[in-house]
Order: C-alpha cells, then structure tokens, then sequence
C-alpha cells in the first residue's frame, strides 16, 4: 500500500501532468511521469511475498508475576529462493517487539526467541508475526502477517501463608471420613448453567419459568468458609498478591473459597488454587467499595479484607461476630485501627508470611 509520501507523490504527478498539459510545457511532465515510475518501483519491490512457515511456542503459558516467561518462534521458508535482512514485529500486548530473522536459506529454517514481559498481570495476547516491506524511497509500504497468535496468563505473586484458624477444631481438621463431604452438602442458589455442571443439578422448573438452563450450586456445610474481599480501588499488585495468598492457602488446604470484590464476585471453588489465580489475574482497578459485599457475605469459617482503605478497615469490625474470624490486610499508609480484627499492616509480600503467623 501507499505511504503518505506515496501517496503525496502521486498526487504531485497527477497536478503535473495536467499542468504540463495545460500550458503546454514538457518539463512538468517529464517531471510527473519519473514520480510515477518511481511508484512503480516502489510497488514492484515490496509485491513479492514472503512464503514463511511460522510455528510459535510461549512457555510457560502462565506465570506469577516478575518471574521468566520466553517466546520462541519457528520460522521455516518455504519460498524457492533464499530470504535475506527480514525485520519483523511480534506484537505483545498493545506494544511491539522487533526480531531480526538471520538469513534464511531455501527449505531452512531458523529459531528466534524473546523474553516477555510479566510485571504487570493479566491476559497478555502475543503475536501474530508482522513482517513488514518497504521500498529504499519510503513509498510503498507491505504488511503481512504470519503464524498463529498465542497468549501468555501473567498471575499474581503468591506467598506460602498457613489456613487462618477458624475457632473451631473440627473446621482445622476438615470432614471425618472421605463421606463427609456428600452428606452435609445442602443447597445455597441457583445459577445460570455453564459448560461442565452436573446436569443432575439442573432445577427444571426454574428452567422452564425462566427460560434460561439453572442448576443448583451447592456448598459443603462441613467446611468453613474462606472469603476474601478485595477492595479494587486503588488498586495496587501487592493488594492482589496479597489476596491471591491468602484464597490459595485455604483452597491448598482442601477448604471452600470465595474471592469478591465491591464490583461482584470473582470466583468460588472449593480446592482449585488454580482457577483462583487465573481469575485474579483478570482483576482491574473498579470504583466500588466493599462495605456493601462484606455485609452480603456468608457468615461462618474466615473473612480475609485485603484494602488500601483506612475507612473500610475500620469498617470490618461491624461485621467480625458473623465469622470466626476476621483478618484485615492493609496495604495503604499510616494506622488503622478494627476492634476485635486481626490486622496486618503489609508494606512487600515477603513479610507477610512472618506476620500471618505472628496474629
């Protein structure tokens, strides 16, 4: 396609040629018909298309945040000649990353790999590979793309904290026997089918009143419950790993967890550490505080409040007698004070473990 300067030469050729023609002067035309071959180059030197084969590999595909993740890419040239100075662009995200291919030979092929970057969390899309063709004079300009797009899961940092104790010993030691669970399993609300439920748990008649496939979820009353409550507003990565510490304790543990935010829910599982990490790797920043979600919760088993927020660090004292217990993480400045809360002022991840024990 034409660049502005491509574009800005044609037109030039065109205002000569009727000028020259018009006045009935040659120079004008000489002058248009060199600014129109020249285009002709130009557009003949970038048509050849590249025939690249291009393989991508990212690894690992989810990682904490800050640590080691590489793009690795195989290019193969499946043209009849071989390819020379090819500079291509891999796109990252919003951004792009150069990669400078070595020659290619016919047949040959090359390996090339990057570091990602992983400080700041979230769904990270990674190529496809642009290969990018322009003319010495700047007016014509290619781009083609090649291979498949892959995407890198950047999660939070998490440290190994213990379960917080509940007060009750037979929570600390969880169900009796391995038929426990099922039989003080009791229904808590229905929601929208997904891709995966039981459809044993399908409630028909709500289905049908509603037009809309609902299933019952379920919950383990002989469990407690670990809720933890992330204040998104002004939102900071040690809040979230924070967070993401303290759910992954409780799911290592074989306990249920629940993570919210004042915007709504974001994930609920009983043991998945996992899906725990990938859902807070989506968190964004929000608007809403979590006076309003701490007073939803379910009471019963721990809540954990990780804020920024000194008025709502206070405020999770009025709602400590409905749990066994209550622990504040607070990641902003200065004192706070939550009677009858635990709170844990954190200034780096790496403390926290030291004083999760310490309360």
């Amino acid at each position: 396609m034409l660049t502005p300067l491509g574009w800005g030469t044609l037109a030039g050729s065109a205002a000569l040629y009727a000028a020259g023609f018009a006045l009935g002067y040659p120079e004008p035309v000489v002058l248009a018909t060199g600014g129109l071959l020249a285009l002709a180059a130009a557009l003949a030197w970038t048509a050849p298309r590249p025939r690249l084969e291009v393989r991508r590999e990212v690894t690992p595909l989810k990682v904490p945040r800050g640590e080691a993740a590489v793009a690795v890419l195989h290019v193969r040239n499946l043209g009849g000649r071989g390819l020379s100075g090819l500079r291509a662009h891999d796109r990252i995200g919003a951004s792009e990353h150069a990669v400078d291919l070595p020659r290619l030979p016919r047949g040959g092929t090359r390996t090339v790999s990057y570091p990602l970057p992983t400080q700041v969390r979230g769904d990270i899309p990674i190529g496809p590979l642009t290969l990018v063709r322009a003319d010495p004079l700047g007016l014509t300009r290619r781009v083609r793309e090649y291979g498949e797009a892959a995407r890198l899961l950047v999660r939070p940092r998490t440290a190994a904290l213990t379960v917080p104790p509940s007060g009750r010993a037979h929570h600390l030691e969880g169900p009796a026997s391995d038929n426990a669970p099922s039989g003080t399993v009791t229904f808590h609300t229905l929601r929208e089918y997904v891709v995966g439920d039981d459809l044993r748990h399908v409630h028909w008649r709500s289905s049908a009143r509603t037009g809309t496939l609902m299933v019952r979820q379920l919950i383990d009353a002989s469990l407690p419950t670990t809720t933890v409550v992330l204040d998104t507003r002004d939102l900071t990565e040690l809040a979230v790993d924070a967070a993401a510490s303290a759910a992954v304790a409780a799911a290592g543990a074989g306990f249920p967890v629940r993570v919210v935010t004042g915007d709504g829910p974001v994930a609920e599982t009983k043991s998945d550490g996992e899906l725990l990490l990938d859902r807070l790797a989506l968190v964004g920043p929000g608007t809403t505080g979590v006076t309003e979600a701490m007073r939803l919760a379910r009471g019963g088993g721990s809540l954990v409040l990780v804020t920024a927020d000194p008025a709502e660090a206070g405020r999770v004292a009025g709602v400590r007698r409905r749990f066994d217990r209550v622990i504040c993480v607070y990641v902003g400045a200065g004192a706070v004070s939550a009677p009858g809360v635990t709170v844990i002022p954190l200034a780096e991840l790496d403390a926290l473990p030291l004083l999760w024990g310490a309360r």
